[in-house]
């Protein structure tokens, strides 16, 4: 990455998912949005709508996992959506493991998290590079 980068990050649920958004120059993550998944085809549209507004060169896809390393169901979900991300939108995607990255938020009970996580998942990725 020899130019400064948009990156996005997803922190992938069924019902929402959490987006946030840093570039390479600054290496820090801010949350951006939650998106309400009620079907494929709104949560792909609300996706574009965020593409087409911030261009971003990269994507980041929060990838569950057991405590132990395992996989479970969520996993393949995330794998999956990171995949279809990459088919729609023809950029790359990149999978950060997000073992821990709600339980590091403090939040009230009921309270939406998901684009604070996401926050957490591109911190992660930046940190790692």
């Amino acid at each position: 990455m020899s130019s400064i980068e948009t990156i996005f990050a997803f922190d992938f649920g069924v019902k929402r998912i959490g987006v946030a958004i840093g570039n390479t120059m600054l290496r820090q993550a801010e949350p951006l949005k939650v998106i309400k998944a009620e079907d494929n085809a709104s949560r792909f549209t609300d996706i574009q709508k965020l593409l087409d507004e911030w261009k971003p060169a990269r994507l980041v896809v929060g990838l569950p996992m057991h405590p132990d390393g395992n996989e479970h169901e969520m996993t393949a979900r995330a794998r999956r959506f990171a995949h279809q991300l990459n088919g729609r939108f023809h950029l790359p995607v990149e999978l950060v493991d997000e073992r821990y990255s709600s339980a590091v938020i403090s939040a009230k009970r009921g309270e939406v998290i998901d684009d604070r996580a996401a926050a957490i998942i591109l911190q992660q990725y930046f940190d790692s590079l």
